[in-house]
């Protein structure tokens, strides 16, 4: 397991500004077209730094298709409507993790038709409630009646973010907790300096959390039981393109579409980009990965 901390995220947030300012580099520096001089193109990738999925496979597709001779350019954003909207109005090429069957369905429909997609990569992911181990409750069920020890609160993420409509518009009424609590949204950053604030003093708290997710690792915590499903099924990880990319650039669709990360992969790739050996080299990071994993899928560009 690699180890974390807030600054460490905080530092590639910072790297991610600064990949905003120009191209990434990966189209001279890597594999055999970019060292022949080759450049088939420019492709810029949207993400959301605070979401690590998207984070570490925006990494990833750098890395990759540099070594296929394009040069990369990494648009950090922060908020998902926004994404989505970007994406849609062709202000990027690509966001490379998307939850489109369920946590980003009300985005799909508003914008799915001006969208690619460019296929799945992991299966699984499910969006929870989560606790600290330490704390004697195991079900959303569990929450009713007892808001007091929380303080009324659970605590979210951003407030654009499909957890936060899925916990707030769904989970909450499903479960009767409405009126009894609050959903305190801010950043992903911020419920994290929280939750860390509150296992440190053994304090009770419940917040809004993911799989895959560096954080369920890194914290003491449980995911609440869901009998009733208010969370929503577990989903698909997408790959997702603007209109008319299949066209411009089909070679890297093509590649895109055979990526398949099952858990140890995907976990090993998050963990890395996001781990404190790495702070601060995301680029490095991912090369430590394709040592360690290259064969993780189909035509994987190692070196």
């Amino acid at each position: 397991m690699q180890k974390r901390t807030l600054t460490g995220m905080l530092a590639l947030g910072a790297a991610a500004t600064l990949a905003l300012a120009g191209c990434s580099g990966s189209g001279s520096d890597n594999g055999s077209d970019a060292g022949s001089g080759e450049d088939n193109g420019t492709v810029t990738l949207g993400f959301l730094p605070a979401w690590t999925d998207g984070l570490s496979t925006a990494y990833l597709l750098e890395d990759q298709l540099g070594k296929m001779g394009y040069t990369v350019e990494m648009e950090e954003l922060t908020e998902a409507g926004v994404l989505y909207a970007g994406l849609a109005e062709g202000n990027f090429d690509i966001y490379p993790s998307a939850w489109p069957e369920v946590t980003h369905a009300s985005y799909m429909e508003e914008f799915g038709d001006q969208i690619e997609d460019l296929g799945g990569y992991y299966d699984g992911a499910v969006l929870t409630l989560a606790v600290p181990e330490y704390v004697d409750i195991d079900s959303i069920e569990d929450l009713a009646g007892d808001a007091g020890r929380f303080d009324g609160q659970i605590i979210g993420i951003e407030p654009g973010a499909g957890l936060t409509a899925q916990t707030q518009d769904v989970a909450m009424p499903e479960y009767g907790l409405e009126g009894d609590y609050e959903l305190v949204t801010s950043s992903t950053a911020t419920m994290l300096a929280t939750l860390q604030d509150k296992i440190d003093n053994e304090e009770d708290v419940v917040v809004t959390l993911w799989r895959p997710f560096w954080a369920n690792d890194a914290f003491p915590l449980k995911d609440l039981e869901d009998p009733k499903g208010a969370m929503g099924e577990p989903e698909t990880l997408h790959f997702l393109g603007k209109q008319g990319l299949s066209e411009e650039y089909p070679e890297v669709v093509d590649y895109i579409a055979d990526i398949k990360l099952d858990d140890v992969a995907y976990g090993a790739l998050e963990g890395m980009v996001t781990g404190d050996e790495y702070e601060g080299d995301p680029e490095g990071a991912v090369d430590a990965w394709l040592e360690e994993y290259g064969d993780a899928y189909p035509g994987l560009i190692a070196s």
